[in-house]
């Protein structure tokens, strides 16, 4: 605002904290009055997954072909909005800066520069999928670059699995363990604005002040989550704020297709057995013995407000019947009625009657399903055990009852998974579209299973079991492959069942079946199913000269050829498999809702001028 504004805050223990400038910000009980833009007290950082994304010449193929996310990955993840929502009601002022998008988005941003300009309390970087390793601590070490003084506190599942290494980096000072960072962050925050040790923080490791390391009990777990709030007008309203768009943006083409999330749940009653996120991983990284969810009518309330301000679909993170029926039954009871575009997913079959249930309370809703393969025998081998039979029959249900769109997933590199298994899943996608006659609701999707099995997962844990051998195990080796001129020596496994070399050449190969089997059946253009033809020829070109400078030359005289070949890698990293535009419903025009969004700066801005400045009495 022209002449300052107030900014409430509801905790009385929150310290002073002045940031150097001539006219220092004064925290007091009640409220802050503040003449000059401050600078915040944390700002959230979310790095690219390799820095150098822009300079480096890396074959990244088709790695994030089925997420919004460009290979740069550039999403940060939910918690970043519950952190940020839950330190503001606590007091403290937070600030999101994606640096991959705005790297993305202006080939002349200069990261640096920003980091260099801003002086907050402390930095948080993410580092919650492996993916980001490189990206999080080159950014961690522009950081003390610059602010040699300031703190930089890292978080995420990744982060807290690596907890101990990640201190042996100098750069980085804190880590917050857990899958729930918000009040040991909250505790941590306001230790630093005391000048205090932290000691008594849960979840806590980090170096004193004569370099030791310490590792605090973990012992903060909330059993469900409910103390949060998924608020989205908390982002719009620092948007405004911070008077930058840009970097509160979630993923490059998001203001294109905003897509938003509700959040049912942290922790899994499943076993994939790759997944970091699965039940064994939470047990093992953060001693979660059974989920924390969130209240049903929470959710609801959630996904209404998210409504609110962007006519975008909003997609329910987890099944909503994984705390049993009786908590999805009382979701489409409390969400009964929205007409808004919701994208539910299933972990496992579903009855016909509660899918005349989920199209009762929501009659525009889309379902995604993910039966890894067709065989059931890879299936369940990968932690998920049902049969072809249950779960046909739960998308003919979906179908039938109205479901807008229903997008099953496929992966490579699974466990007991040939190449011939591979082409035989895209048999499979035929036999699902020639039933589907024409309908074009039902869109398969194949992609590989992920650059790097998730830390602290079974097949992590215990390769050989499942017939997995890795070639990174620490931070710092995956940090490395990162850097790797091409997917192919990215991917941190190889299966007994495939090496590196045939997961590549049948992802490939199934992306060009797939995409012809979309265009006879209509899914995609012919001109569409061209340039990913196109696309993918060009790819495993690039691969095979990628492939061959390896074994032939020199470091130095790779890094010449490869950036050679940038333009045309570039140009090959996305889209590889499918277009983006696959996974997106239509939206229509007027994609965010201007008009409440100016509605609710315009209440925030009368209630900050008419609201009393309480009393330091």
């Amino acid at each position: 605002m022209l002449f300052g504004q107030r900014w409430p805050y509801a905790s009385e223990d929150v310290p002073t904290h002045t940031f150097g400038d001539p006219v220092a910000c004064r925290l007091r009980t009640g409220y802050l009055f503040v003449p000059t833009m401050p600078n915040p007290h944390l700002l959230l950082l979310h790095p690219p997954s390799v820095y150098d994304f822009r300079q480096k010449a890396i074959l990244y193929g088709p790695i994030s072909d089925v997420v919004p996310s460009t290979p740069v990955f550039e999403m940060y993840p939910v918690g970043f909005s519950t952190i940020a929502e839950y330190l503001e009601r606590h007091g403290y002022r937070v600030r999101i800066v994606n640096l991959a998008v705005r790297m993305l988005r202006d080939e002349d941003f200069d990261a640096e520069k920003l980091i260099a300009s801003l002086h907050p309390l402390a930095f948080g970087i993410d580092l919650h999928w492996l993916p980001h390793a490189q990206g999080a601590l080159e950014v961690a070490r522009m950081v003390k670059r610059h602010h040699p003084g300031t703190p930089v506190i890292m978080g995420g599942f990744s982060a807290s699995y690596y907890h101990q290494e990640l201190l042996s980096y100098p750069e980085v000072d804190y880590v917050v363990r857990g899958d729930s960072t918000e009040e040991p962050l909250r505790q941590l925050m306001a230790c630093l604005a005391a000048d205090e040790e932290g000691w008594e923080v849960p979840n806590l490791t980090w170096r004193d002040r004569h370099g030791e390391v310490h590792v605090n009990p973990l012992t903060y777990l909330p059993e469900d989550l409910d103390h949060l709030m998924m608020d989205y007008s908390q982002m719009v309203k620092a948007v405004a704020r911070d008077r930058d768009l840009v970097s509160y943006v979630p993923f490059k083409n998001w203001l294109d297709y905003p897509i938003m999330a509700g959040l049912t749940c942290r922790g899994c009653t499943h076993n994939c057995i790759a997944c970091g996120g699965s039940a064994y991983a939470c047990r093992h990284i953060f001693g979660r013995e059974r989920p924390a969810y969130r209240s049903p009518e929470a959710l609801a309330r959630d996904v209404r407000n998210i409504h609110r301000f962007s006519r975008g679909p909003v997609f329910v993170l987890g099944d909503i019947r994984q705390p049993g029926m009786a908590y999805a039954k009382r979701f489409l009871k409390a969400i009964h009625g929205l007409k808004d575009q919701v994208i539910i997913e299933f972990f496992a079959p579903a009855s016909r009657e509660f899918l005349e249930q989920v199209a009762a309370a929501m009659p525009n809703f889309c379902l995604e399903v993910s039966l890894e393969s067709h065989d059931p025998a890879v299936r369940r081998a990968f932690g998920r055990a049902y049969s072809n039979e249950a779960i046909e029959r739960t998308m003919e249900y979906a179908l039938e009852v109205g479901c807008r769109r229903l997008d099953v997933f496929f992966m490579v590199g699974l466990p007991q998974q040939t190449y011939a298994s591979v082409m035989e899943t895209i048999d499979y996608c035929q036999t699902l579209l020639e039933r589907d006659r024409g309908d074009g609701r039902l869109r398969p999707f194949i992609s590989p299973l992920a650059p790097f099995l998730d830390p602290g997962s079974l097949a992590f844990e215990n390769p050989e079991q499942y017939g997995y051998r890795l070639f990174c195990h620490t931070l710092e080796e995956h940090r490395q492959a990162l850097l790797s001129p091409s997917w192919k020596q990215i991917l941190s496994y190889e299966t007994a069942w495939m090496t590196r070399d045939e997961i590549v050449a049948s992802t490939y190969e199934a992306g060009l079946r797939l995409n012809r089997l979309k265009a006879r059946h209509g899914l995609v253009s012919p001109q569409q199913a061209r340039e990913i033809e196109a696309r993918i020829h060009r790819a495993v070109d690039l691969m095979a000269r990628i492939d061959r400078l390896v074994e032939t030359v020199g470091p130095e005289e790779l890094q010449r050829e490869l950036h050679v070949l940038k333009p045309q890698i570039d140009r090959a990293n996305i889209s590889t498999v499918c277009e983006k535009s696959e996974l997106e419903l239509p939206v229509g025009r007027g994609k965010l809702n201007g008009v409440r969004i100016l509605e609710l700066l315009l209440k925030d801005w009368w209630k900050s001028l008419t609201q009393p400045v309480a009393s330091n009495q």
